[in-house]
């Protein structure tokens, strides 16, 4: 029985290693296809999200199986239910980029990126891409001075955030109304 244990939790590490790699391949394409205007590579993450999902939901009801049937205690309780929060995190991430996608669309044949953000745009997606590539590495590896790096690089990509709209909101943007609403 116990041995069934731990591969359910095996599987559960594995999955989310899965959907993390799907999710950071997602934000890639997504803020190449954003910086280029290439919706061809916008549509297919458009397309993907749904796999993002269905993977994230079953990833979910194996997570509340295991709880269930094998009722986990402390580590492994706290495992299972990181898993069900991490995966939300993944599959909300996962949207993100769709919508960010969804945008290159959409203002095609103009660029999503309105004159004037461009470089902090191309900033936040790198560090975007590499907060996902390092979350993978740190469900791979449980590496936790990889979970301090990740929470130094979202402060910074937090920070950027905070810029583009002290851009936005100053009496000097001249950007176009459509392109920054969007």
């Amino acid at each position: 029985m116990r041995e069934v244990f731990q591969q359910s939790l095996d599987e559960v590490r594995e999955r989310l290693v899965e959907i993390s790699g799907l999710v950071g391949e997602a934000i890639e394409k997504a803020t190449t296809a954003f910086g280029t205007s290439d919706v061809a590579l916008a549509e297919e993450v458009i397309d993907n999200d749904t796999i993002i999902d269905e993977k994230a939901v079953a990833l979910d009801e194996l997570a509340i199986d295991i709880l269930a049937r094998q009722q986990p205690v402390a580590t492994d309780l706290r495992m299972v239910v990181s898993a069900l929060r991490i995966s939300a995190s993944l599959e909300r991430m996962g949207d993100i980029a769709e919508h960010i996608a969804q945008l290159t669309r959409m203002r095609f044949p103009d660029r999503a990126i309105p004159k004037g953000l461009k470089s902090t745009f191309t900033k936040m997606g790198e560090i975007d891409v590499d907060l996902a590539r390092k979350l993978t590495t740190l469900l791979e590896t449980r590496d936790l001075a990889l979970a301090e790096a990740i929470r130094n690089e979202d402060d910074k990509l937090d920070e950027l955030h905070v810029s583009v709209f002290e851009k936005v909101l100053s009496d000097s943007w001249k950007g176009e109304a459509s392109a920054t609403i969007d």
